[in-house]
């Protein structure tokens, strides 16, 4: 007897959702070419439905009816479908950084919390290439290490490395059909866009299909009891960043950056976009501060060094440590192998868990996570 689980097929997602009929418009989603994104792996299918933004609000009966189509095929694990704004021809695109119009009474800047999750931190960046996903999962190994329990998002919907970092293979479980189960290795719970897609699958989604997608994976994960959530943010401050801070209540951000002036420009970038937004700066991270040549030990400060103390001190910030340029934090990290976990007596492992220890400590001394208020100027 043949065993083994069904292949869906796109064609199969494609015939499931030409049964959804859009009343309005008098067509069912296919037909009226309302479906993009379709990405499928191992079961789990993900796609956007492609609206007028004057009716995305009143259309989540449809979205629901499109996942539904879907989960019914044969050897479908987890359906995630996403409504995304379509502007006609003409209409005028909206501002990126423009807020959405504030609701009755306030109602905007009460963001519901994520059950069971105490606190939220983002690890960010003004600019990429800084060495930030190395030290958000050092981050957060070493806040593990103090007897947390802590879980790690990778919110780099189109540059996820999270799953290589933390030697994670394989897809997540989804025991409803609605809800995912986090990937787990050294005690961390994980999720990444990367556990859905292969790894050199491009993921061309437009900016809300991101929000979208950020949101579900915080909130259709199944994180249990967490002490901290770390969340592996995208460089710079665009969708990413303004979706966790208008959706999520983050404790604080952490800034990570380089030496060198022109890093350190787009570190204040990250950093004041965060204060807009009402989100604290639990501080300054200064990666690749310095070079020590392993066989003669003499030190180069390749990238200069200080800059990001200097940089803390002008934005009245914390400084929560140095990371030096070393091959071991490198080889680590791209094995899978974080260097908290490969080499805890190491003096970087023991950076790192210095770093996490500040970090605790100032959500501890803090009120609660902190519900984000979009400034208009």
């Amino acid at each position: 007897m043949a065993t083994g689980r069904t292949t869906v097929t796109e064609a199969a997602v494609r015939e499931a959702l030409g049964k959804v009929r859009d009343e309005e418009r008098g067509g069912d989603l296919v037909g009226l070419g309302m479906i993009s994104g379709l990405t499928l792996r191992d079961g789990h299918v993900l796609f956007s439905i492609e609206v007028d933004p004057q009716r995305g609000p009143a259309l989540e009966p449809l979205r629901q009816a499109a996942e539904k189509a879907v989960a019914a095929i044969p050897g479908v694990l987890s359906v995630t479908a996403v409504l995304t704004a379509h502007r006609g021809a003409g209409a005028a695109a909206p501002s990126a950084a423009a807020p959405r119009p504030a609701a009755p009474g306030g109602a905007q800047s009460r963001k519901l919390p994520i059950a069971g999750i105490g606190s939220i931190i983002a690890v960010a960046s003004g600019k990429g290439g800084v060495g930030k996903s190395t030290t958000a999962v050092n981050l957060a190994l070493g806040l593990a290490a103090l007897g947390l329990k802590v879980g790690l998002l990778d919110a780099d919907i189109y540059g996820p490395s999270m799953p290589r970092m933390t030697g994670i293979t394989g897809k997540p479980n989804s025991p409803d059909g609605k809800s995912l189960d986090p990937k787990e290795n050294y005690g961390l719970k994980v999720m990444s866009i990367g556990f859905l897609i292969d790894e050199e699958t491009p993921m061309i989604w437009r900016g809300p299909m991101v929000q979208s997608a950020l949101s579900q994976m915080l909130r259709d994960v199944n994180w249990g009891t967490l002490d901290v959530l770390v969340v592996d943010m995208p460089p710079g401050t665009g969708d990413a960043q303004l979706t966790m801070a208008q959706q999520v209540p983050l404790a604080g951000a952490v800034i990570v950056s380089t030496p060198q002036d022109i890093a350190l420009l787009d570190a204040r970038k990250g950093l004041n976009m965060f204060r807009k937004v009402d989100v604290p700066v639990l501080g300054i991270i200064e990666n690749m501060s310095y070079f020590c040549c392993p066989n003669c030990g003499h030190r180069t400060d390749i990238f200069s060094h200080g800059g990001a103390r200097t940089e803390a001190e002008k934005l009245g910030c914390d400084f929560l440590g140095e990371i030096p340029l070393d091959i071991a934090i490198r080889e680590t990290s791209d094995s899978g192998h974080p260097i908290v976990v490969s080499a805890p007596d190491s003096p970087h492992a023991e950076t790192y868990r210095g770093i996490a220890a500040r970090v605790w400590a100032k959500l501890r001394s803090g009120a609660g996570p902190v519900a984000p208020r979009i400034v208009i100027e």
